[in-house]
Formats: C-alpha cells, structure tokens, sequence
C-alpha cells in the first residue's frame, strides 16, 4: 500500500545505535505478487470473463470507473487478503494496484467504497445466472483434452453473518446467524465449478439435486460419454440424492449417520477387530457391504460400513453407494469417499482464507455476488497452481511398485505422497495463506518511466527465486520474429 507521509521518529531499543525512521518519496506497495497472477489473468482472460457476464446499467458518459476495473479490485483485493470494499479507499492509489487495473501508478485514482458498494448492490437475478454459467465455462476451458471421468465434492458450510442482512436466520447447531452457502468442488483439478448462497437455516441438501441436474446437462453436453462421481457427506445421505444420481446417470458415495440398527448389523465385525487387536496389538480396520433400507427410505441401498480399533478406542462409520464392485472392494470404496477430505480444503480456502465469511451486504443478492467474486478468486489460484506445479513424487520415493497408479495409494500412503508434494512444491501445492505470505506480500517500489514501469524488489527477500520461477511460468513465450526472404 502507499506509504503516508508522517513525521520521521526513532527506536532505542538497539544499544549500539538508534533505529531512524524516515518516510521514502518513492511509490510503493506491499503487494507486488500480484503482478505475475494478473499475468496468468491476462492469459486465461478469468477476470475479462467474468466482467462480460454482468450487464452494465449505468450512464457511459457519467461513468469513471469501468466494470472491469472494478471487478479487478475486488478478485485481486480478495487473493492479498483485502476482503472489504473499505479497504479500496487506500488501495485506490496503491500503484500495483493500479497497475493490475489497466492504469498508469500515476494514473487515476480506483474506485472508493461508495463506488464499489453500489456496483455490488446493482447486481440481478440475471447477472447470477450468467455467473453460475461462467464457473462452468471456466471448469470446461481448465481441461486440455475431454475427461473421462470427474468426481464432484458437494459441500455445504456456514458463512456467520454479525449485521442485518437479508435472509441471515439463527441456526441452533451452529449457534449463530448465519448463511449456509453451497459449494461443489472437482476433485480432479480442484476447481470451484458450482456455489450457491441460502439462508441460514436450511437443510444441507436443498438445491443441491438441481444443482446436479444443471451441472451434468451442460457437461455432457460437451463431453456426452463423461462418467460423473458425488461424493458428500451425511447431510446428503437423503433419498433425494440417491434418487437424482439415479435419474442422471451418476455414481454417488454419501455418508450416513451410524444408528442402531446399523451398529447390530456390525457388531460381529467389530467383536472380530477387537479379538484381533488384544491378540496382536495391532491396529485393525475391517469394512462390511450390508443393505441397508431406513425407515423413511422407499428402498434398500448398499451401505458399507468400516469398523476401526486402535489404542483411541474403536470408531464406525458408514457410507451408502450405487458404485459398481461395492461388494468385491468395499474398502476401495469407502477409502475413496475419504479423498474428499481434499475437497474440503478448497471450502476451508473458501471461506477461512479468502475470507468468503464476509457477507456483509445487506442485500441478498449482493452477497450472493461477493460470493462469486470469492469462487473467482480461488479459482484463478486454483489455475495458477495447476501451471506452476512441480511433478508429483515418484513411485520409488514412496517405495511403491513402478508406474503405481495414484488413485491406488492406500490411504496412509496418500497422506505421505501429499505430504512429499507439498515439502517439494510449496506454492503448487501451497494452500491460499501460503501463496500471500511467499508471493504476493512483497514490498516493492514502483518507478513510472517514459517508456516503461519499473517493479524493484529487495534482493535479500528470501522467496525471491520462487517469485522469479512463477513470473517465468506465466510469461507467455515471445513470439518469434518474421523470417526474412532470402
């Protein structure tokens, strides 16, 4: 942000010398890292796509801040952890910010907060539409080749509300007000493809089947022969789910609340795993397919159960499936059901470090809105990871047969290969936090020159080199010069 003029002070704190304080006339900014993520922007055209779904109702010739500009200010703003329109009455002079919008660093000044306030507030019921069907566009244009197969994470997550917003209710589990936002995540690439904003009181599960019904109409229409997997927890476990997977062709593993019934059902199962732990000491984990029928189900289903005994005690639990090979694997499946713990780091991204619980329009459309502008966020960091990620791990430093699939890595395996991913790639596979604290949070001064602008940054920084390997990875390559004719 730009430093504010303010009379120069010392510390004494050092014995040797005095620590002086001086104020520089140089434009600064402590957001650098912005720069290369506008970038990569500018190549997959996120923040230009987004801009072009919202319909602008205002007077061009009273206007001095274009949609785009805005937009800009806010999804930036959002990654460098500025998630209120407040925080644009400074930034709208910081230099890199300015720079991130189109325009000079003595350029004009951005949009203050009235600015940004009334143009979430103008958003419609359109324009929402037209933002649900981008996050598709942009999950479709995120794929080189058509997939074959896709696993979607449904999730819902509380979003506390602290004014009088519309449409916030007091939840009793929770115990606050709240909303209770929806999210449906990809756990192939990890992108957001799908969210939706309720209130607060709401079952997990509403919308969620027209949700489905809408994301598989528009991705089997460009890729008709796409197998399609949900995954969700027990607050989808409802007949609702089972019968929409169903009607759309979708395989689907939901959790379900262990009861009664279900623990007599398993209780041989469990007296065996705990022979087996007093014989051996031994951690035992053994897993049972049964059919299960509740009483407000109008018909059975497989449900598998895994018992688990360890020196913590003994734990069940119990997930419901359509997937074919339950019977032969019931392990295979109920270990693949745990990746979307995976899943629920993107909602944990979402909501707890690009700040997606700061709703505090008061109007309900336009937190619903904000909420886009968060998924964009994400999304475009998402992208951007995907691009600078190192390779995975190999099978020998997980001392696993050659060419081992990582789909079939057992589950205390897959927690070691994400763990040796993350050691080797701390920003590929670096969480939002991460990704401000070594990239974006840099000081910098910015030089505006005749003929170019000039970005200094410390040579002592110590990500520095990871800085400078980012920017390389989003530079597209020159374009090669003509050839001349001999």
């Amino acid at each position: 942000m730009s430093v504010h003029a303010v009379p120069p002070f010392s510390f004494d704190f050092l014995p040797s010398r005095p620590i002086e304080i001086e104020v520089s006339s140089s434009p600064l900014s402590s957001d650098a890292g912005l720069l290369p993520i506008r970038q990569f922007d500018q190549t997959i055209r996120l923040t230009e796509q987004f801009t072009a779904a919202l319909h602008d109702l205002r007077n061009p010739s009273l206007t001095r801040q274009s949609l785009l500009i805005m937009v800009r200010q806010r999804i930036f703003g959002i990654l460098a952890d500025y998630e209120d329109q407040n925080d644009h009455d400074t930034l709208r002079s910081d230099p890199i910010f300015k720079l991130l919008a189109g325009r000079l660093p003595d350029g004009r000044n951005l949009a203050s907060q009235p600015t940004l306030s009334r143009f979430e507030n103008a958003v419609s019921i359109a324009d929402l539409w037209r933002l649900r069907d981008l996050l598709a566009d942009l999950f479709i244009q995120s794929f080189k080749a058509p997939p074959h197969h896709l696993t979607f994470d449904i999730d819902a997550f509380d979003d506390p509300t602290h004014g009088q917003q519309q449409l916030t209710m007091f939840h009793g589990y929770y115990e606050q007000h709240q909303y209770l936002p929806i999210a449906i995540s990809c756990a192939e690439n990890d992108m957001v493809l799908l969210v939706g904003l309720r209130h607060g009181t709401c079952s997990a599960f509403l919308g969620a089947d027209n949700d489905l019904r809408y994301l598989a109409r528009r991705l089997r229409a460009v890729w008709p022969d796409v197998q399609i997997h949900v995954r969700g927890d027990s607050g989808f476990g409802v007949p609702l789910m089972y019968d929409v997977c169903q009607e759309l062709r979708l395989s689907y593993t939901f959790g379900i609340g262990m009861n009664a019934r279900l623990k007599t059902m398993s209780d041989d199962l469990l007296n065996e795993a705990l022979k087996q732990y007093n014989e051996t000491g031994q951690p035992q984990r053994s897993f049972l397919l049964v059919e299960y029928q509740a009483d407000s189900w109008p018909a059975s289903q497989p449900v598998v159960i895994k018992v688990e005994v360890h020196a913590q005690g003994t734990n069940r639990r119990a997930v419901v499936t359509n997937r074919p090979g339950c019977s032969v694997l019931p392990q295979a499946i109920y270990d693949e059901y745990t990746m979307r713990g995976e899943s629920e780091n993107r909602n944990k991204e979402l909501k707890t470090e690009l700040l997606a619980d700061r709703l505090s329009d008061h109007r309900f459309l336009a937190n619903f809105f904000r909420l886009y502008l968060h998924t964009a966020a994400l999304n475009l960091l998402v992208r951007l990871r995907q691009t600078v990620v190192q390779s995975d791990p190999t099978s020998a430093e997980l001392k696993l047969p050659a060419d081992f699939p990582t789909e079939a890595i057992d589950a205390p395996q897959r927690k070691q290969f994400f763990n040796r991913r993350r050691e080797r790639d701390p920003l590929g596979g670096g969480f939002a936090g991460t990704w401000r604290t070594r990239l974006i949070k840099v000081a910098a001064e910015v030089i505006t020159r005749a003929r170019r602008v000039i970005i200094r940054l410390s040579g002592s920084w110590p990500y520095l080199e990871q800085y400078l390997q980012i920017s390389r990875a989003v530079n597209p390559p020159p374009r090669p010069l003509p050839s001349s004719s001999g």
